[in-house]
């Protein structure tokens, strides 16, 4: 299947001709999983594998708005999910919405920390991997080869993907804000979805965030970005105890948590998720610990950034990576 030109501003459509053979190829495809805001297939593109993810007619917004950004900003990132085309066709008065993106067959990291528990290794592996796509979303670029500012919005284990070397990239911009300081343009969207309620930081659940502040988007994601480490640790064994996967706060909000009973949680009783003791006994995951905490300041400007968390994972991974020196 051939990309051509865009048929209206910012919009990669397929070879018309040519799309019935994807449809085909997609058919005999594999649907891989569903969504609240869609399905996600497996299809075929010049041999390759790639994911197409159909949106429901409820979420066009949130395909409009990753289109866009896409479409118009750099994002090429061996840590931010690789952008193929999307494609918007009409079908007996239905509209579907596609994106075509690179397929990792190792699914979500949710999928992949139901399958498998970690050594340190690979746990601080996936974090840093991470990390330095959460560091690139939100770090400006200037120049002709630059790029705005983003903040993801929607980061959750689910939203983001494990490579086949065992390395993530983010994925789902759906909600993204982006920023450039030149302009000083904060380009929100028009999405009416909202964010995943078990993810969302203390000051979105009281509805104090500051809407017009770039810097807080920032932060939100900082906060959902401590609770996927904290996923990635439960997982990860330590003198040879490791926990079942859990999603965060499962033992104090339902399965499908409501926006009271997070705010009651996170607001009311000010609970974060509790972080192992074994996780003492390993200076990796110590480390990592200590960094959880300090995404879960209550004070947003408090918290870390991306960029520190990106280093200081690095550091901790190029410690492991050392042979020890000789006394």
């Amino acid at each position: 299947i051939d990309v051509i030109a865009p048929s209206s501003p910012g919009i990669m459509t397929l070879n018309l001709p040519r799309r019935r053979l994807l449809m085909l190829l997609m058919a005999l495809g594999l649907t891989q999983g569903k969504g609240r805001y869609g399905e996600v297939w497996r299809g075929l593109w010049h041999g390759e594998s790639v994911a197409v993810k159909i949106f429901s007619s409820r979420d066009e917004q949130s395909w409009f708005r990753e289109t866009e950004i896409y479409n118009t900003v750099l994002l090429r990132h061996d840590n931010i999910l690789g952008f193929i085309a999307s494609d918007m066709t009409s079908r007996n008065s239905s509209t579907q919405l596609w994106l075509i993106t690179h397929y990792h067959e190792h699914g979500s990291l949710y999928d992949f920390l139901q399958r498998q528990t970690l050594e340190p290794q690979l746990a601080l592996k996936l974090a840093v991997s991470a990390a330095c796509g959460l560091a690139h979303l939100h770090v400006e670029i200037f120049g002709t080869q630059g790029k705005p500012a983003i903040a993801h919005r929607d980061l959750k284990s689910r939203n983001v993907l494990v490579k086949s070397n065992l390395q993530c990239c983010i994925a789902d911009l759906g909600l993204a804000v982006m920023h450039s300081q030149g302009s000083d343009y904060l380009d929100i969207g028009n999405n009416p979805r909202v964010g995943t309620k078990r993810y969302m930081a203390p000051e979105v659940l009281e509805e104090q965030i500051r809407t017009d502040c770039f810097e807080s988007y920032k932060w939100t994601d900082i906060w959902a970005f401590g609770l996927v480490l904290w996923e990635i640790t439960r997982r990860t064994i330590v003198n040879g105890i490791v926990e079942d996967y859990r999603p965060p706060f499962y033992d104090v909000v339902p399965n499908d948590p409501s926006f009271e009973d997070m705010k009651k949680v996170v607001c009311v009783d000010q609970q974060t998720p509790t972080i192992p003791n074994r996780l003492a006994a390993d200076p990796v995951l110590s480390g990592l610990a200590q960094m959880m905490r300090e995404c879960w300041y209550p004070n947003p400007s408090a918290r870390l950034t991306a960029l520190r968390i990106k280093k200081t994972l690095q550091k901790l991974s190029n410690g492991l990576q050392k042979p020890k020196a000789i006394p």
